[in-house]
Protein backbone atom coordinates (compact mmCIF):
# COMPACT_ATOMS: atom_id res chain seq x y z
CA UNK A 1 0.00 0.00 0.00
CA UNK A 2 2.59 2.66 0.47
CA UNK A 3 4.28 1.86 -2.61
CA UNK A 4 0.92 2.69 -3.98
CA UNK A 5 0.60 5.87 -2.53
CA UNK A 6 4.13 7.11 -3.87
CA UNK A 7 6.54 6.30 -1.11
CA UNK A 8 9.56 5.58 -2.93
CA UNK A 9 11.06 3.51 -0.56
CA UNK A 10 8.56 1.15 -0.10
CA UNK A 11 9.38 -0.72 -3.27
CA UNK A 12 12.89 -1.45 -2.36
CA UNK A 13 12.21 -2.65 0.85
CA UNK A 14 9.60 -4.96 -0.66
CA UNK A 15 12.34 -6.36 -2.77
CA UNK A 16 14.61 -6.94 0.39
CA UNK A 17 11.81 -8.64 2.13
CA UNK A 18 10.99 -11.44 -0.87
CA UNK A 19 14.62 -11.57 -2.36
CA UNK A 20 16.11 -14.26 -0.47
CA UNK A 21 12.89 -16.21 -1.00
CA UNK A 22 11.91 -15.87 -4.26
CA UNK A 23 15.72 -16.07 -5.77
CA UNK A 24 15.53 -19.69 -4.02
CA UNK A 25 12.35 -20.58 -5.48
CA UNK A 26 13.17 -19.09 -9.11
CA UNK A 27 16.86 -20.80 -8.68
CA UNK A 28 15.12 -24.60 -7.88
CA UNK A 29 12.60 -24.01 -10.34
CA UNK A 30 14.72 -23.19 -13.48
CA UNK A 31 17.94 -25.08 -12.62
CA UNK A 32 19.66 -21.82 -13.46
CA UNK A 33 21.30 -18.92 -11.12
CA UNK A 34 21.13 -16.60 -14.39
CA UNK A 35 17.61 -17.28 -15.78
CA UNK A 36 16.88 -16.96 -12.34
CA UNK A 37 18.10 -13.32 -11.58
CA UNK A 38 16.57 -12.30 -15.32
CA UNK A 39 13.02 -13.65 -14.10
CA UNK A 40 13.63 -12.01 -10.55
CA UNK A 41 13.77 -8.69 -12.33
CA UNK A 42 11.10 -8.92 -14.45
CA UNK A 43 8.87 -10.18 -11.79
CA UNK A 44 9.90 -6.95 -10.09
CA UNK A 45 9.08 -5.14 -13.26
CA UNK A 46 5.79 -6.80 -13.21
CA UNK A 47 4.67 -6.10 -9.79
CA UNK A 48 5.54 -2.42 -10.47
CA UNK A 49 3.71 -2.30 -13.75
CA UNK A 50 0.98 -4.14 -12.62
CA UNK A 51 0.87 -2.76 -8.46
CA UNK A 52 -2.53 -0.77 -9.07
CA UNK A 53 -4.15 -4.13 -9.91
CA UNK A 54 -3.45 -5.47 -7.09
CA UNK A 55 -5.99 -6.22 -3.72
CA UNK A 56 -4.47 -5.15 -1.06
CA UNK A 57 -6.99 -7.17 1.13
CA UNK A 58 -5.15 -10.65 0.20
CA UNK A 59 -1.33 -11.18 0.76
CA UNK A 60 1.39 -10.03 -1.71
CA UNK A 61 3.78 -12.82 -1.38
CA UNK A 62 1.46 -15.40 -3.38
CA UNK A 63 0.57 -13.01 -6.01
CA UNK A 64 4.55 -12.33 -6.63
CA UNK A 65 5.36 -16.00 -6.69
CA UNK A 66 2.45 -16.21 -9.37
CA UNK A 67 4.02 -13.40 -11.23
CA UNK A 68 7.46 -14.83 -10.82
CA UNK A 69 6.39 -18.50 -12.04
CA UNK A 70 5.11 -16.90 -14.93
CA UNK A 71 8.20 -14.91 -15.81
CA UNK A 72 10.39 -18.63 -14.89
CA UNK A 73 8.02 -20.14 -17.70
CA UNK A 74 8.61 -17.58 -20.15
CA UNK A 75 11.73 -17.50 -19.41
CA UNK A 76 11.78 -21.58 -20.46
CA UNK A 77 9.78 -20.73 -23.92
CA UNK A 78 11.91 -18.36 -25.14
CA UNK A 79 15.10 -20.24 -24.56
CA UNK A 80 13.43 -22.79 -26.14
CA UNK A 81 13.17 -20.71 -29.43
CA UNK A 82 17.07 -19.48 -29.28
CA UNK A 83 20.15 -20.96 -30.08
CA UNK A 84 23.19 -20.50 -27.69
CA UNK A 85 26.72 -20.21 -28.27
CA UNK A 86 28.52 -23.42 -26.49
CA UNK A 87 30.86 -21.93 -23.34
CA UNK A 88 33.44 -23.53 -25.12
CA UNK A 89 33.15 -21.31 -28.52
CA UNK A 90 36.31 -19.31 -29.33
CA UNK A 91 36.02 -15.36 -29.18
CA UNK A 92 38.09 -12.67 -30.43
CA UNK A 93 40.04 -13.37 -34.12
CA UNK A 94 44.16 -13.11 -32.78
CA UNK A 95 46.58 -16.19 -32.03
CA UNK A 96 45.74 -16.98 -28.67
CA UNK A 97 41.63 -17.59 -29.03
CA UNK A 98 40.27 -17.65 -25.69
CA UNK A 99 36.60 -19.39 -25.19
CA UNK A 100 33.95 -17.48 -23.27
CA UNK A 101 34.15 -19.92 -20.30
CA UNK A 102 37.64 -18.98 -19.73
CA UNK A 103 36.99 -15.32 -19.68
CA UNK A 104 34.29 -15.67 -17.24
CA UNK A 105 34.12 -15.40 -13.58
CA UNK A 106 33.25 -18.02 -11.48
CA UNK A 107 31.21 -18.15 -8.68
CA UNK A 108 31.27 -21.57 -7.54
CA UNK A 109 33.28 -21.80 -3.85
CA UNK A 110 36.37 -23.25 -3.29
CA UNK A 111 36.57 -27.17 -3.02
CA UNK A 112 37.09 -27.13 0.38
CA UNK A 113 33.95 -24.98 1.32
CA UNK A 114 30.29 -26.28 1.78
CA UNK A 115 31.73 -30.18 1.25
CA UNK A 116 29.72 -32.16 3.50
CA UNK A 117 26.14 -32.26 1.69
CA UNK A 118 27.75 -31.18 -1.70
CA UNK A 119 26.92 -34.54 -3.10
CA UNK A 120 23.63 -35.22 -1.47
CA UNK A 121 22.51 -31.26 -2.16
CA UNK A 122 23.39 -32.06 -6.25
CA UNK A 123 21.70 -34.95 -6.32
CA UNK A 124 17.83 -33.84 -5.10
CA UNK A 125 18.74 -30.67 -7.46
CA UNK A 126 19.20 -33.48 -10.48
CA UNK A 127 16.13 -35.47 -9.87
CA UNK A 128 13.83 -32.12 -8.77
CA UNK A 129 15.48 -30.02 -12.41
CA UNK A 130 14.39 -33.88 -13.99
CA UNK A 131 10.66 -33.49 -13.38
CA UNK A 132 8.48 -31.87 -15.59
CA UNK A 133 7.44 -28.32 -15.35
CA UNK A 134 4.10 -29.25 -13.79
CA UNK A 135 5.00 -31.38 -11.26
CA UNK A 136 8.50 -29.18 -10.55
CA UNK A 137 6.63 -26.18 -9.75
CA UNK A 138 4.19 -27.71 -7.35
CA UNK A 139 7.11 -29.91 -5.47
CA UNK A 140 9.19 -26.75 -5.03
CA UNK A 141 6.17 -24.28 -3.93
CA UNK A 142 5.15 -26.59 -1.32
CA UNK A 143 7.97 -28.18 0.47
CA UNK A 144 10.52 -25.59 -0.66
CA UNK A 145 8.73 -22.63 0.20
CA UNK A 146 5.96 -23.70 2.35
CA UNK A 147 2.66 -22.77 0.49
CA UNK A 148 -0.49 -24.27 1.11
CA UNK A 149 -2.17 -26.61 -1.31
CA UNK A 150 -4.98 -23.52 -2.24
CA UNK A 151 -2.18 -21.10 -2.22
CA UNK A 152 -0.25 -23.30 -4.91
CA UNK A 153 -3.68 -23.92 -6.90
CA UNK A 154 -4.29 -20.12 -6.75
CA UNK A 155 -0.94 -19.39 -7.49
CA UNK A 156 -0.71 -21.52 -10.85
CA UNK A 157 -4.47 -21.11 -11.21
CA UNK A 158 -5.56 -24.82 -11.00
CA UNK A 159 -8.17 -27.12 -9.34
CA UNK A 160 -7.19 -27.98 -5.55
CA UNK A 161 -7.29 -31.61 -6.72
CA UNK A 162 -5.01 -30.89 -9.60
CA UNK A 163 -2.43 -29.58 -7.03
CA UNK A 164 -2.76 -32.63 -4.85
CA UNK A 165 -2.77 -35.16 -7.66
CA UNK A 166 0.62 -33.36 -9.28
CA UNK A 167 2.42 -32.61 -5.67
CA UNK A 168 1.28 -36.80 -4.82
CA UNK A 169 3.17 -37.76 -8.81
CA UNK A 170 6.26 -35.28 -8.12
CA UNK A 171 6.48 -37.15 -4.93
CA UNK A 172 6.19 -40.43 -6.18
CA UNK A 173 8.69 -39.55 -9.11
CA UNK A 174 11.17 -38.29 -6.40
CA UNK A 175 11.21 -41.20 -4.21
CA UNK A 176 11.34 -43.34 -7.59
CA UNK A 177 14.54 -41.65 -8.42
CA UNK A 178 15.89 -41.35 -4.86
CA UNK A 179 15.75 -45.26 -4.61
CA UNK A 180 17.45 -45.09 -7.81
Amino acid sequence: QRHLDGDSEAFGALMRRHEQELMAFLTRFMGNRAMAEDAFQEAFLQLHISAGTFDTSKRLKPWLFTIAANKARDAFRSRSRKSAAPLDASIGGGEDQDSYASIMPSSVPAPDKNIVNLELRLAVEKIVEALPDPLRIVLVLCYFHDFAYKEIADMLALPLGTVKSRLHAAVGRFAGQWKA
